[in-house]
């Protein structure tokens, strides 16, 4: 009797709901697969926080400083790897913009993942090696500071598209 008199008393402490509780085996205790523990409904975190406007700021930096668009304009013809590169950000960028603006957005569909779970590896997959290939297509220019500055690049542009969705 003053198990479940604790019991109840608990409950009302803590607000939970009668369907929270777990189910008692023989020794009385809960089962490890039974939680007694409430998700508490969380805050989503702003769109632009500190951490992406550090790589907003530091992709800006990094395009101003290494004159990033100048280097390029340079050496987009020197190299087959960098059209390759070119084509395959275009692809991801093209069903990232796809997911975010004509699913999520337009018509409402939140998870697309798993509608169509094969986007985000085609994504993925497109985009690895198109950052794979402008490494190889820039390496006689920055030699070993072509990942960390494309890196840089990168994270700005991810930090700028999660702005959106």
């Amino acid at each position: 009797m003053d198990a479940l008199r604790s019991r109840e008393q608990l409950r009302r402490r803590y607000l939970l709901p009668l369907q929270a509780e777990a189910p008692l085996g023989r020794e009385g205790n809960a089962g490890p697969e039974a939680s007694t523990a409430v998700e508490k409904k969380e805050k989503p975190l702003p769109r632009l926080n500190i951490h992406s406007g550090f790589w907003i700021l530091a992709s800006i930096v990094v395009t101003y400083y290494v004159d990033f668009f100048k280097t390029i304009r340079e050496n987009f013809h020197t190299t087959s790897w960098f059209l390759f590169g070119g084509a395959l950000l275009l692809l991801s960028l093209s069903v990232a913009f796809y997911c975010i603006l004509y699913l999520e957005w337009y018509r409402g569909i939140d998870d697309y993942d798993v509608k169509y779970p094969a986007l985000i590896p085609i994504t993925t997959a497109s985009f690895t090696v198109a950052g794979i290939c402008f490494n190889i297509a820039l390496w006689h220019v920055w030699s070993f500071f072509t990942p960390l500055l494309l890196f840089t690049q990168f994270m700005g542009v991810v930090m700028l598209i999660s702005l959106l969705g």
